[in-house]
């Protein structure tokens, strides 16, 4: 690629290379096969397809939240472009509406070929807003090569390549690029030995196909699934970042020209069957103690049963995402691995969710429903834990998020079971046993912790019953 690295990078880290949003950058396609090598495609044309991707882990598990939110802020725009008219030797280019950053094209291995790319999006539009001067993340521009297969479909993969840049604003790169050759000048030449040196060009390196290997959690959620790995991957994957994983499942692209189209291929479509959020009761296997009925999410969880407690809990639009988590993987994430997967609201809700937060009530008082036997005893102490005649007071708590008449009558009925319709009034017992309305003002103006005793006495009109708190 025809532009130059970072002066500011260390000795056996990738280069790294900065773009001005929406300039043109000349990529020259090149055969670099060795004599004798695949003869199968000598005379032939070969598809490539560019990518801008994310270069960071975390980012490219959630690469379709991330692409989605940026087309629903930038609507009509892309994240990459070819430059036709500065292309030279590009055949059959085509775009898909639905992959906003790839492009394809064929080009013949024999013939001078160059794409000029454009990349429209800037490194800190995926980075959380904090206070300005936010560190934008890095991205890959990553090009896979295939060749035809006897069906005359190109999906016989034949090479990977990638290098890592950063997009600024315009003219943003050559100020960066400025800045970083300055601060190298300033420094000995003892600490210039530490770092490579700026070249004009950009070499994208090679890569091969590898199972990747990692912790468990991120090992669980692809281990079925192949990414590519740089030929020398013996270096730590924290230097060396590793190609997104080429495009595996058919996708239809537009074609902009007469010829018949390939087709394009898309990583982000996954074949896990998720059930549908209107889906019926938890218990859809038969077993009773089936995890989708309960509100805490179990480490024992199974794969589906951990789909069921996202969609319990409002999380369908990451059930994709985690579509092969178990509970115990899903437990493992800390709270700032899902605010990065999820984004800082949805992240911290499922953290909060996984740890069974619940909301701190603002209001909690004790209620017990007074046993007939001793209501003529009405001036006993609540608070003497039995009675002369051995009655047994037990109180239920009752917490309160709203401080309203109508929470309270609505936890009375849950705490009880009373239906709820058959409440007609609550009353407090006052000075002399006169029964005042229980009103929202009244609620709150109540103590923290205060105790009851309650009956209950039949409406005027015989319909429902009176609830008095003493």
């Amino acid at each position: 690629m025809c532009a130059a690295t970072s002066p500011a990078v260390k000795l056996y880290d990738e280069t790294l290379t900065y773009l001005n949003q929406g300039q043109s950058y000349e990529i020259r396609m090149l055969d670099n096969r060795k004599a004798g090598d695949i003869p199968e495609i000598n005379g032939k044309l070969v598809k490539s397809i560019i990518r801008v991707v994310f270069h960071d882990r975390r980012l490219q598990y959630t690469e379709h939240q991330q692409l989605e939110g940026w087309k629903w802020n930038r609507p009509g725009d892309r994240l990459l472009d070819l430059d036709i008219p500065m292309s030279v030797g590009v055949i059959d280019i085509k775009t898909n509406p639905s992959q906003l950053n790839a492009v394809e094209f064929l080009w013949d291995p024999t013939k001078c070929t160059s794409a000029f790319i454009q990349v429209h999006c800037i490194s800190t539009e995926f980075t959380p807003r904090k206070h300005g001067g936010e560190k934008g993340v890095p991205f890959r521009i990553q090009v896979d090569t295939f060749k035809q297969t006897e069906n005359g479909e190109y999906t016989d993969h034949l090479h990977s390549a990638s290098c890592q840049i950063k997009v600024f604003k315009p003219k943003g790169a050559d100020r960066k690029q400025k800045t970083d050759r300055e601060k190298m000048e300033k420094r000995t030449a003892h600490e210039k030995e530490k770092y490579q040196p700026s070249y004009d060009t950009t070499v994208l390196t090679e890569m091969r196909l590898e199972p990747i290997i990692e912790d468990a959690v991120e090992h669980e959620q692809k281990k079925s699934s192949k990414r590519t790995l740089p030929a020398d991957y013996g270096d730590s994957l924290a230097k060396r970042g590793s190609c997104s994983p080429w495009p595996d499942t058919p996708t239809t692209f537009v074609n902009n020209s007469p010829t018949p189209a390939p087709t394009f291929t898309s990583a982000q479509h996954n074949t896990y069957s998720v059930p549908d959020s209107n889906s019926s009761s938890p218990n859809h296997q038969g077993d009773g103690t089936s995890q989708g009925s309960g509100d805490q999410l179990h480490p024992s969880a199974t794969i589906q049963e951990t789909q069921q407690w996202l969609l319990k809990h409002r999380f369908s639009t990451y059930t994709r995402l985690f579509s092969n988590f178990s509970g115990a993987d899903l437990l493992k994430l800390t709270r700032e691995d899902l605010v990065q997967i999820c984004g800082p609201a949805d992240g911290i809700r499922l953290y909060n969710a996984l740890k069974s937060r619940s909301v701190r009530p603002r209001l909690t008082i004790y209620v017990c429903q007074e046993p007939l036997r001793s209501i003529q005893l009405e001036r006993q102490d609540a608070g003497n834990g039995d009675s002369s005649n051995g009655a047994i007071y037990v109180y239920h708590a009752i917490y309160l998020e709203e401080m309203a008449a109508s929470e309270v009558t609505r936890k009375l009925a849950l705490a009880f079971n009373i239906p709820l319709h058959q409440i007609n009034q609550v009353y407090r017992q006052g000075p002399t046993g006169i029964h005042i309305l229980v009103s929202d003002q009244m609620v709150q103006n109540f103590q923290d912790e205060s105790c009851f005793l309650f009956t209950t006495i039949k409406a005027e009109n015989g319909e429902g019953f009176h609830i008095i708190l003493k």
